[in-house]
């Protein structure tokens, strides 16, 4: 009896506080089906203006050395390695983006595009990233929140 009234108190604190104990995905366990990510790699939305940032930072996500972005006009030198992002967010679901942003690889073996998942398994790493990820799995979730945004 005693067991019931805890496992009740405990779901009810954890309806009341919003609170759900959710283990972040690391990178070699992130679950991709046909390139996808269907689950949260953190279990928390993402956040689109964080995204934003991280998308445009020429140290974390550095997404403009390869893709155009009109929202980031203010931004010089776009690339064009890779698609154009505008209307992204009509084009993908977020699951694709969650994968292609995790690692492109999945989706499109032969794009070009870095893994900004995954701690192992990089062809050239630079001595800081061995045995890290680029972006944190927030990053990653922000990011695909941001781009999410970008409509037609």
């Amino acid at each position: 009896m005693k067991l019931k009234g805890a496992i009740a108190f405990a779901t009810a604190t954890v309806a009341f506080t919003g609170f759900a104990a959710f283990a972040e995905t690391k990178p070699m366990d992130v679950s991709f089906e046909d390139g996808m990510v269907a689950v949260s790699l953190t279990g928390q939305a993402g956040d689109p203006v964080e995204g934003r940032k991280v998308f445009m930072n020429r140290k974390l996500g550095n997404c403009l050395a390869c893709h155009q972005n009109a929202d980031m006009m203010e931004q010089p030198f776009h690339g064009e390695v890779g698609p154009a992002l505008d209307g992204v967010g009509d084009r993908w679901e977020e699951a694709d983006l969650r994968g292609i942003v995790s690692n492109a690889k999945n989706m499109f073996p032969d794009s070009i595009m870095p893994a900004f998942y995954i701690d192992s398994g990089y062809e050239r790493p630079l001595e800081k990233f061995d045995g890290k990820s680029i972006l944190s799995a927030q990053q990653v979730e922000d990011v695909v929140a941001y781009l999410l945004t970008l409509k037609e």
